[in-house]
């Protein structure tokens, strides 16, 4: 359960990182925004690694010993691309217009969840049910989101490349839990 939960973590902070910088571009419509940032990202979350999860049991199944070996690299890979766009890409990161419609919503949705298409197939080798697993995913992100919003409103955009730089860490050390 615990793994789960810092899975979850690790994975909501792209979809963090770029909702902090929609409330400094829509400071009037704070509320509204904040619960569609979160329905966005939470659900797109919740998705992306139950396809993952669902793929993994049939591929990981075909290749047996190594499964941990490619669930390993696969956290690493996410999280090391996770901490370098942090380092290398401006606060802004994401943001592609001032206005978030539905359809850029949907979009930066889709965009910050397939770290987490990826990191669904490492839910197989976890003894928890994958459907579970992503319905705390979902919720989760929905909550980063949410106060994401609502905390870019009296902070500054700074605080998202270091949320990314955390979660990329977390799915690192994820990635070498599962060896063990």
């Amino acid at each position: 359960m615990i793994e789960i939960i810092f899975l979850a973590i690790a994975l909501s902070m792209d979809a963090f990182a770029v909702s902090l910088t929609i409330s400094v571009s829509n400071p009037k419509q704070i509320q509204k925004m904040a619960l569609l940032a979160g329905l966005y990202f939470g659900i797109a979350q919740g998705l992306m690694p139950l396809f993952g999860y669902l793929g993994g049991v049939a591929i990981f199944g075909w290749l047996g010993e190594y499964t941990q070996w490619i669930a390993f690299i696969l956290l690493l890979i996410i999280g090391i691309k996770m901490v370098y766009e942090a380092l290398t890409s401006s606060p802004e990161k994401g943001v592609t217009s001032k206005k978030y419609s539905h359809h850029a919503l949907l979009m930066l949705a889709i965009a910050t969840s397939i770290d987490a298409l990826a990191a669904g197939f490492s839910l197989t080798l976890m003894s928890i049910n994958g459907i579970y697993a992503c319905i705390i995913i979902a919720i989760i992100t929905f909550l980063f989101s949410y106060a994401g919003v609502l905390m870019g409103r009296s902070s500054s955009v700074w605080l998202g490349n270091k949320a990314e730089i955390f979660g990329g860490v977390v799915l690192i050390f994820l990635g070498f839990k599962v060896l063990i």
